[in-house]
């Protein structure tokens, strides 16, 4: 990132609030660049800050020490006028998309460009090139109402780009869709990124947004940053105990595994790209034991053999036999 130009860079940010003269602090001495052009994921637990953190990168929260300094310009040294406009670089995308009800797509995407003073027929044309850029060419005249979850974020999407904006902050964007929705939303900012060379910053608690789209990472916990790199990084080699709980959240550990019954599995040429262990464990939802393997990849098909434990599970190994059966996988039972 040496030869890239930073767009936002936080140094030594803090926020303090008064909560009935109790000190609350949300933030503390933050460090942080973010470059031009890239995709920049902040990540936490509820509660960790980061969407305070978001909100003093545009300075919807004024930090209480430290500076914000956007492309540039340190926002602490601007007026209220100043900060206006300067905002309209930033274009904000949120969790639950704040679409104005009363409005048809095309009047929600205008809107920013109303508060802006882009004349009428100006701005209505730029709202018609966006809702083609998020792919509803066809619901101009839809109400949020009429809309799916995916399709009013696509329209969030476009009215946040509707001021050509440097910057698209994305808090928890994708948090109240579900997982298809939430790759095609990822992979539209995705292309409005490498399209438009527009900086993203990703906000989220969840490891696998950061994964599918962000160059880069930093790790809130507890009003800090604990860890910052490049995601390959991060995921490879994660340092703090914060990053590993992000990154093996939710895996289950077998310290020892108990089972009497063993499995031989024959490989006789089926494809080496088919993961057929991994398939199996996956669709039967329940773990086995690899004891031995033997197997080799001849041009792409498998041949070998590879003993596996079961589990003393009566039903997780009835599952296990009917999915080899299935999948006309060859198998005998070990003694």
């Amino acid at each position: 990132m040496d030869n890239q130009e930073p767009i936002i860079e936080l140094i030594g940010l803090g926020k303090v609030y008064d909560n009935k003269n109790v000190m609350v602090r949300a933030l503390e001495n933050i460090n942080l660049t973010i470059y031009e052009g890239e995709i920049f994921g902040i990540i936490g637990l509820s509660g960790a800050g980061k969407s305070t953190l978001v909100r003093c990168i545009n300075y919807l929260e004024r930090p209480t020490e430290g500076k914000v300094i956007f492309n540039g310009i340190d926002l602490s040294t601007v007026s209220e006028k100043e900060l206006l406009k300067i905002r309209q670089s930033m274009g904000m995308i949120f969790q639950q998309f704040n679409l104005l009800m009363q409005r048809t797509a095309l009047q929600n995407i205008c809107f920013p460009m109303e508060i802006a003073g882009v004349p009428k027929k100006e701005a209505k044309k730029r709202a018609y090139e966006l809702l083609e850029i998020v792919g509803l060419g066809d619901k101009a005249k839809a109400y949020p109402a009429q809309l799916s979850g995916g399709q009013k974020q696509r329209i969030a999407i476009a009215r946040a780009l509707a001021t050509n904006p440097k910057v698209l902050l994305c808090d928890e964007a994708t948090s109240a869709l579900d997982p298809t929705t939430t790759r095609s939303i990822l992979n539209l900012l995705k292309e409005i990124n490498q399209k438009m060379g527009i900086t993203i910053v990703v906000i989220t608690h969840e490891m696998s947004v950061i994964e599918e789209i962000c160059n880069r990472v930093a790790i809130v916990d507890q009003s800090h940053i604990a860890e910052i790199g490049t995601v390959e990084e991060v995921f490879m080699k994660p340092k703090s105990k914060i990053a590993k709980q992000l990154v093996f959240s939710g895996a289950k550990h077998i310290d020892i595994f108990e089972g009497k019954d063993k499995l031989r599995i024959i490989f006789d040429g089926r494809t080496s790209f088919e993961p057929v262990i991994a398939n199996m464990v996956l669709e039967c939802k329940t773990p086995v034991n690899i004891m031995f393997a033997d197997t080799k990849d001849i041009y792409g098909k498998a041949y070998g053999q590879m003993i596996i434990q079961l589990p003393d599970d009566e039903i997780g190994k009835k599952r296990i036999y009917a999915y080899l059966e299935a999948n006309k996988i060859p198998f005998e039972e070990v003694i």
